[in-house]
């Protein structure tokens, strides 16, 4: 992993670049949830340019107030926008230690699965992170059934610490609470 200049990617691994949000990611930010398997495991998400904006914005705002968010990521010397990943500061709404916490997370676009992206990706925030931050607890919230990003969170030290109902109108949607540098 090299960190690289402001005006360029934040982080490079060895397959791709970890860039800051930028106004001009909106379209490709849409494009990565467009696919309907896609967004099997991210509840509410949908690829309407309303919703994808505001989620941006919110990431910018992470930036800015906290010095950390997540990383649109491109393959090296590639401009489309394959995944997001990183570590968000976040605050769920119901506890659990799911308030006012740094949170990780990781979407990758369909196309994408299998090559190990995430892995690869969120070592080098989870390690940025560290670093520019220092090692503290990262909270994490993984939808059930989502066997792949549960692989991911193990291989990257999260640990189980509780579950949630996030359901809407009477319909269960249960996510599983992780930690990781806890206490």
């Amino acid at each position: 992993m090299t960190v690289a200049a402001l005006d360029g990617p934040v982080l490079v691994t060895e397959r791709f670049e970890l860039w800051k949000p930028q106004a001009s990611d909106l379209d490709d930010m849409i494009r990565l949830i467009a696919d309907e398997e896609t967004r099997t495991f991210l509840g509410q998400a949908q690829p309407e340019p309303k919703g994808v904006f505001e989620r941006l914005e919110r990431n910018a705002g992470s930036w800015s107030l906290r010095g950390y968010g997540t990383f649109p990521v491109r393959r090296r010397g590639g401009d489309e926008i394959v995944a997001n990943c990183g570590v968000f500061h976040s605050w769920r709404g119901f506890g659990k230690g799911m308030d006012d916490v740094p949170e990780a997370g990781w979407i990758v676009r369909r196309d994408h699965w299998g090559q190990g992206l995430a892995k690869e990706v969120m070592r080098a925030a989870l390690e940025w992170f560290d670093k520019t931050h220092g090692q503290r607890r990262i909270a994490c919230m993984i939808e059930e059934g989502n066997q792949a990003s549960q692989r991911v969170a193990a291989a990257l030290g999260f640990t189980p610490c509780g579950e949630h109902d996030i359901g809407e109108d009477g319909k269960t949607l249960i996510v599983n609470l992780l930690e990781r540098g806890a206490d």
